[in-house]
């Protein structure tokens, strides 16, 4: 195993799934829930979204295929994404992300699991690591375990990072993520783009 390779796995996954983003999002639609019951709800989410990440780990490459889209596309579009939710996370709305999700009562699956952690940019990265090296994929599921077990110790201890942080530093901590997280999507969608253009040579040549 490629400690180097891992370890970015790791820090890619952590980025995309960004549990210090959502640490006001759980406290917030977590406020009216039983405190007594928090932790395992956070636990729960936490599973949910990692059973769909690790769908799409196994079955998404058949998910592609049925689809016809190739490995350059989903390079490209995870690219795409991924630079769309850095955006996000360097200018966030306002209003927060919580508030297109308003929710009464306790929340089961949506929007914790799905978006707040499995969102489009985690499913794209967890598709892009499995469709480039496939011969890999246990140590991407490592890596995804990992980021997972990382969202989860963050988010159950939600509550006291925020407060020791402050909004501020979380909200500054945040935007230097998503910078991180550009680079990333710019390195990735560049990759795509080489890719594509030197297809098409080939198939020119």
């Amino acid at each position: 195993m490629d400690s180097s390779s891992f370890i970015s796995a790791v820090v890619l996954l952590v980025l995309v799934t960004d549990p210090l983003g959502n640490i006001p999002l759980f406290i917030g639609l977590l406020r009216q829930v039983d405190p007594a019951r928090r932790q395992r709800i956070i636990v729960r989410e936490v599973l949910f979204a990692f059973a769909i990440l690790l769908f799409f780990a196994f079955f998404g490459q058949k998910v592609l295929r049925l689809m016809h889209l190739t490995d350059t596309s989903l390079g490209i579009a995870g690219g795409v994404i991924l630079f769309l939710i850095a955006l996000k996370m360097v200018f966030p709305h306002p209003e927060g992300r919580g508030a297109d999700h308003p929710i009464h009562g306790e929340p089961f699956l949506v929007p914790l699991a799905i978006p707040f952690i499995a969102g489009p940019s985690a499913i794209a990265t967890v598709l892009l690591l499995v469709s480039r090296e496939p011969h890999r994929l246990w140590e991407w599921l490592g890596a995804l375990s990992v980021a997972m077990a990382i969202s989860a110790v963050v988010l159950g201890f939600a509550e006291k990072i925020a407060d020791f942080l402050g909004e501020q530093v979380t909200l500054a901590f945040e935007r230097l993520m998503g910078l991180v997280l550009t680079a990333i999507a710019i390195e990735m969608l560049l990759a795509g783009i080489e890719k594509f253009v030197h297809q098409i040579r080939l198939a020119g040549a």
